[in-house]
């Protein structure tokens, strides 16, 4: 198999993403939301764009500003998000699960107030639509209809901004769907922290990796790129505005 780099939260720096690419020329990387990039992300990549595969999911910053959106889901590369889809990626089957959990849609374990965006659009109100559509920040919200549709999906990793319930602040819900979907490997981001989970593997029933801040790590958990607080006491700034 080749190289799979896996991005932590870049809130805008990827010149380290771009360094690990050009020093390493892995087949494929995937950033596991939270980009917001400051200009288009293909031009944010513009120096990798042809030597690496880019692939992503949204984290919740990325519709806190109109920018941050556009830059991501209206660039050259909006065809590269792997949210709520399998797709192959250097010979492994790739899932993802973009975003966040949010209460007025579905905070697990409670309960499913919406299935689909259009759901929530329609009883929104036009006075809370951007664009005419969702507002903005749900567009970065976990809906149970693309959960449900890759909990019926098989796939040989998977990749969420939100946690396994082994990180304090994670969800059951992650760790069943990657247990629905038979991955043997699961990384995510969001938490700014490098977490290996192995010491719960037995329970969780497949191999889960946190990313750092800025961090790269390879599909083996070996860190490229140490993220910014990866030697920071464990914990210590997991409070994320949802």
């Amino acid at each position: 198999m080749q190289a799979i780099y896996f991005c932590g939260d870049t809130h805008g720096n990827f010149q380290h993403v771009i360094d690990a690419v050009l020093d390493n020329r892995p087949a494929a990387i995937i950033f596991l939301g939270d980009l917001q990039a400051r200009q288009p992300l293909e031009m944010e990549l513009a120096a990798i764009v042809d030597l690496t595969e880019v692939w992503y999911i949204h984290g919740n910053h990325d519709t806190d500003t109109d920018a941050d959106y556009d830059h991501l889901f209206g660039s050259a590369l909006a065809g590269r998000n792997l949210h709520g889809r399998i797709v192959d990626v250097a010979g492994y089957r790739i899932a993802g699960l973009g975003g966040v959990f949010r209460g007025h849609i579905w905070m697990p374990p409670g309960p499913k107030k919406f299935q689909t965006q259009r759901e929530y659009t329609q009883k929104a109100g036009k006075e809370n639509r951007w664009r005419d559509g969702l507002p903005r920040k749900h567009y970065s919200s976990i809906f149970p209809t693309d959960y449900n549709y890759l909990a019926g999906q098989r796939a040989d990793i998977l990749v969420t901004h939100e946690a396994p319930s082994a990180h304090p602040h994670g969800f059951a819900a992650i760790d069943e769907l990657a247990r629905s979907m038979r991955v043997s490997r699961s990384f995510h981001g969001h938490h700014h922290d490098r977490i290996d989970y192995s010491e719960h593997q037995e329970r969780l029933g497949f191999k889960a990796q946190g990313v750092g801040l800025c961090g790269v790590t390879d599909i083996d958990g070996n860190v490229i790129v140490a993220g910014k607080h990866d030697h920071e006491v464990p914990w210590a700034t997991l409070h994320r505005r949802r």
